[in-house]
């Protein structure tokens, strides 16, 4: 595994530490400035946007358990690839429960920052 390899591991770790914590600072440090999401057909432009977006939905959820295995990262220079496997657990604000799995097809970009998610699609797998 190469270094650029293990800094793209290290920030969809990042990622979903800062879900799980909730931090909105730590989980907006992950996205590029200019970064695009794809959720579920609803696309979101630029880190503003992006972050507005996530502490809207997480407000819907008193409890989001996040875990997330990423598969192959290939790295091309200064741009990578990976899709990451999602299990995500969310208790709405009414106590009812859903398991959700899903997958991220991203890329992501060395910016003076490090690694950043530049463009991240999100589908449901399966939801329970």
């Amino acid at each position: 595994m190469t270094s650029d390899h293990a800094a793209v591991r290290a920030l969809i770790e990042a990622y979903a530490d800062a879900v799980f914590r909730r931090d909105a600072e730590a989980w907006q440090a992950n996205w590029a400035v200019d970064a695009h999401w794809d959720l579920m057909g609803t696309l979101i432009e630029g880190r503003k946007a992006i972050v507005a977006a996530w502490q809207q939905a997480m407000a819907g959820f008193p409890f989001v358990g996040f875990m997330c295995q990423p598969g192959p990262i290939e790295v091309d220079g200064d741009t990578a690839r990976a899709r990451v496997w999602v299990r995500e657990t969310l208790i709405d604000t009414e106590g009812h429960r859903r398991e959700l799995f899903g997958r991220y097809d991203d890329e992501y970009r060395r910016t003076a920052e490090g690694w950043r998610i530049a463009r991240r699609s999100y589908r449901i797998i399966q939801a329970l």
